[in-house]
């Protein structure tokens, strides 16, 4: 399959998923960038904004996982707006990107987001610590122990000290569920959308 990883941090959600796909990462970090390159030579890697690419490029791939940035969404955010002494708006490009995908996005695709401290504006798929928004059913498993997992080789992920955007990075076993129900869904012709609207 022609894979989209948008916002692809270090590759956490992509760990396991092997080469046997052409996969394409977006990240606007370039140190950030590098070491998902580092990690998976065989993706091509892009430094560049996640949500216009998207828009730009989204015929070009079979399926799309999206994590747009979270800490606006988070419970976190919500308990902490005192220390900066006011809230801030919530980042509204994920519900673009689901809306988007779901209307305009012939593929299979998924949004992946943190449990926000508001009730979500569209319904989603809870599956662990994280939401899914994607237009095929994902079969819930436990919740990995380390959310974060394996994903940066001969690190213990105590030993290094990593960037938020790192640190929050989708958990790798989870990451491959997710691609397996996806690669089901379309070996089993499922075109029905789930009912998100």
């Amino acid at each position: 399959m022609r894979i989209l990883n948008l916002y692809s941090g270090i590759g956490g959600n992509r760990h396991l998923w092997g080469d046997d796909h052409e996969i394409t990462a977006v990240e606007n970090v370039d140190k950030i960038a590098k070491e998902y390159s580092n990690q998976y030579p065989k993706d091509k890697v892009i430094v560049a904004d996640a949500h216009q690419y998207l828009l730009d490029h989204y015929k070009e791939f079979d399926f799309i996982w999206s994590s747009p940035p979270c800490p606006t969404h988070s419970r976190t955010n919500y308990f902490t707006q005192h220390i900066r002494k006011r809230p801030v708006y919530i980042d509204i490009s994920l519900y673009q990107e689901i809306i988007f995908l779901h209307h305009f996005f012939k593929g299979k695709y998924v949004v992946e987001n943190v449990i926000p401290f508001y009730e979500p504006l569209i319904k989603a798929q809870k599956v662990g610590r994280h939401l899914f928004w994607a237009n095929f059913n994902i079969k819930e498993i436990p919740q990995p122990k380390d959310d974060i997992g394996t994903m940066i080789n001969g690190h213990p992920n105590r030993a290094i000290k990593k960037p938020k955007k790192i640190r929050n990075a989708v958990n790798n076993e989870l990451g491959l569920h997710i691609l397996q129900e996806a690669i089901k869904s379309i070996d089993n012709n499922n075109t029905t959308q789930t009912q998100l609207f």
